[in-house]
């Protein structure tokens, strides 16, 4: 938005609206001493829970001119700015930062900072209460409109999670070589046929924009708009989990069926492999592939991705395996119907792994495609890693809002 240098001072010249804040940035002792930090969440919050904006730094609001940031101050600047967005904002606020230079009243170019933030998925709340954002400055939400903004992000999220719109995406974030996958040869226009699979979505406005499994499975950088969407991966030298003895660790990104071949190979790469010589050779793996296989693909297609902060853990011991997977367990499924119920969270993003061929690369697995939507997949992680290890895999729901798998080493590993 107003990505022009004209563009931009123009609308400085109008002075502040719905959709722009202006604040100079001052400083003492070396230290940002204006605007101050509650202040300016509060500003970027009410923007987030009410619609795209755009927040200048070093731009004074009263006389609409421009003063400028230090260029040797940018850094602090930005830096108290992204920790704004990831500290006072719950949960956190996902902005464009932009650095620019714009000529002041005497023509001298002077640098200050652009902040682009996208209507939210989310209802933020920043430092002293819920915002949003009415003409030119932000309002405290009233008990009643905060109610029935609640009720109207909670039914979008019945209307299911990853078929909603991911705000500033278009067509152009998907990756034409990953979207045809899902297509079949049309006469109709790309976008029509994308909208068909849902991949594209239109939003209140009618505005055309990707959706959220579009995202995760035609974009070559899902974690631009979902930055959570991605696989902490940890290998830890014996039973205990300390940096001090991590041996291997990958954040593991892009597309969903990309994190989990990228997840199997992290395995492959950190288990150790055992052989028998009686009565012939038989090597012996420290987990059972077809077991991981089927945890991560659980993992990445069933996680809530409006769970905002959160990703998936995959944690690597001498004796045991931890997958957490961000979420409460969907519908009326507990822990111990798991094995004999199906429930999906994500309908269209299990649907588009169930047409995902698995990459030969990951191995027998034993199933030609990430989902085979059987139901079957809950009994083979249970059953393959108790044979190999003697010991049944636990799965544990941790405060009504993560499922932790423990998945144990096979007995000579």
């Amino acid at each position: 938005m107003f990505d022009s240098q004209e563009e931009l001072l123009g609308k400085i010249r109008l002075g502040e609206d719905s959709i722009l804040e202006l604040k100079a940035v001052s400083f003492h002792a070396g230290r940002i001493a204006g605007p101050k930090r509650d202040d300016l969440a509060d500003e970027l919050a009410a923007f987030g829970n009410s619609f795209d904006g755009v927040l200048l730094l070093g731009v004074d609001d009263k006389i609409r001119e421009i003063k400028g940031i230090p260029l040797d101050r940018l850094d602090v600047v930005e830096t108290f700015v992204r920790d704004i967005c990831s500290d006072s904002i719950d949960p956190p606020l996902n902005v464009r930062i932009i650095r620019m230079m714009l000529p002041d009243s005497q023509g001298v170019e002077r640098a200050i900072i652009k902040m682009d933030i996208p209507r939210s998925l989310f209802i933020h709340k920043s430092p002293h209460g819920y915002f949003h954002r009415l003409g030119s400055s932000k309002r405290e939400m009233k008990p009643d409109y905060l109610a029935r903004l609640f009720q109207q992000r909670s039914q979008a999220r019945l209307i299911r999670f990853d078929e909603q719109s991911i705000p500033q995406s278009g067509m152009n974030n998907l990756s034409e070589g990953l979207w045809q996958r899902f297509t079949t040869r049309s006469r109709e226009p790309s976008e029509i046929v994308l909208l068909k699979r849902n991949l594209l979505t239109k939003d209140e406005s009618g505005a055309v924009l990707a959706s959220v499994a579009g995202i995760l499975m035609c974009c070559e950088q899902p974690e631009r708009f979902l930055p959570n969407a991605f696989i902490e991966a940890v290998r830890y030298r014996g039973a205990r989990q300390d940096s001090n003895y991590q041996t291997d660790a990958q954040r593991i990104r892009g597309p969903l069926d990309q994190q989990i071949k990228q997840a199997m190979a992290f395995l492959k790469r950190n288990q150790k492999v055992t052989a028998t010589k009686e009565p012939h050779r038989v090597e012996v793996p420290q987990f059972s592939e077809k077991a991981v296989f089927e945890a991560v693909v659980n993992a990445v297609a069933h996680r809530d991705y409006s769970v905002s902060g959160s990703k998936i853990r995959f944690f690597m011991f001498d004796d045991r395996l931890e997958i957490f997977s961000p979420g409460a367990l969907p519908n009326t499924v507990t822990v111990d119907s798991m094995a004999l119920r199906q429930s999906t969270r994500n309908e269209l993003i299990t649907s588009l792994l169930a047409e995902s061929p698995v990459a030969e690369t990951i191995g027998d697995v034993g199933q030609g495609f990430y989902m085979e939507k059987r139901g079957d997949g809950v009994p083979i992680i249970l059953n393959e890693s108790t044979n190999l290890s003697g010991k049944t895999p636990v799965y544990q729901l941790i405060d009504d809002s993560e499922l932790l798998l423990t998945i144990y080493a096979a007995k000579n590993a």
